[in-house]
């Protein structure tokens, strides 16, 4: 989905909040902004769909918790039995394929039925999900459930491939779109890492056996509905809380990594700088995750990061081959 379309959507359901919901079963409250009358989901079947789930704060705007357009990665949604009146499953019954709604639930409800406590500081005692289904596999009637387990595996492996596939057609354009979006002019590797060194540090410069004391953030190269930057991780921990990622058990402060145990992009990107040194690179998927991806990462997914370097301590072991890692949360 383009940028200008998300956005716009976006701002539909945003204006469908601030209206009267209907109510449904339990505490479920509900509006339909689109209806194509394709036949309703049921339990069994399984469902492409695309989806915002946001919670009201008490101090400040709404917290987004999901957002799987950001993220460029939809959700693939099993249709099991409600765990309790007004859940996710009982909203989702009431769509079909091409449908969009936004639902109110219930937090406490949620929070006792999945085991995860809910968020504190909020205004009120609901999660508004904003969802839009892409596609559903629908469970025929006294089909046996072997048979439909092998359909629904065929149906998530096409639907993978074809994720796949648009990110190594699009690749390029994403990070030639990036580069010109901020103005940057960037200088480039043999390799392809792509890097601008705003502060080149000292003449030192980190093996494969050093370890790397390093303040970093990495973010995907679209940006957020929202228009802010897309982060994923993150040494600083303001950032983290601007970005929504923040985490009470994460340590927000310069991080060790050994250096031969991360990805060829990061690994050449230290390399260009010094203690005290600070640079930008945007690493192609070639040079991180490649073609399967990790984690929140898709696959063929070019990545940035912002790097400064703390310190180096060197190490005394033989290098080894570099795994394609990045720097993870410290919990």
């Amino acid at each position: 989905m383009k940028k200008g379309i998300i956005i716009l959507f976006a701002a539909t359901l945003g204006l469908a909040a601030c209206n009267n919901y209907k109510k449904g079963e339990g505490d479920l409250q509900y509006k339909i902004l689109k209806d194509e009358g394709k036949e309703k989901i049921k339990e069994g079947d399984f469902v492409k769909l695309n989806g915002i789930q946001t919670v009201e704060g008490s101090t400040n705007a709404d917290s987004t918790l999901v957002n799987t357009y950001d993220n460029e990665r939809p959700a693939f949604f099993p249709i099991s039995k409600s765990m309790f009146k007004g859940d996710l499953v009982a909203a989702l019954k009431m769509l079909g394929e091409g449908d969009s709604a936004s639902f109110k639930l219930n937090l406490d409800s949620m929070a006792k039925y999945s085991g995860q406590p809910k968020p504190a500081g909020l205004k009120t005692n609901y999660a508004t999900f904003t969802v839009k289904i892409e596609k559903v596999l629908h469970k025929v009637a006294n089909e046996a459930d072997s048979t439909f387990e092998k359909k629904k595996r065929e149906f998530f492996e096409a639907e993978y491939k074809g994720l796949i596939a648009k990110n190594k057609a699009n690749e390029a354009a994403k990070i030639k779109k990036y580069i010109d979006d901020n103005k940057l002019e960037v200088k480039s590797t043999a390799s392809g890492l792509q890097y601008i060194i705003e502060k080149p540090g000292n003449a030192e410069r980190a093996a494969l056996t050093d370890t790397v004391m390093v303040d970093y953030t990495g973010q995907f190269t679209n940006k957020k509905g929202n228009g802010t930057i897309n982060v994923f991780d993150t040494s600083n921990e303001k950032i983290a809380k601007e970005a929504g990622i923040h985490s009470p058990m994460a340590q927000y402060a310069a991080r060790p990594l050994v250096l031969n145990q991360l990805a060829p992009g990061f690994i050449e990107g230290v390399q260009l700088i010094g203690v005290g040194g600070k640079v930008k690179i945007i690493i192609p998927s070639k040079l991180g995750y490649g073609e399967n991806g990790g984690g929140p990462i898709n696959p063929f997914t070019p990545l940035v990061f912002d790097i400064e370097i703390k310190s180096i301590k060197k190490g005394s072991a033989a290098p080894v081959a570099a795994q394609p890692m990045m720097p993870t949360p410290a919990q």
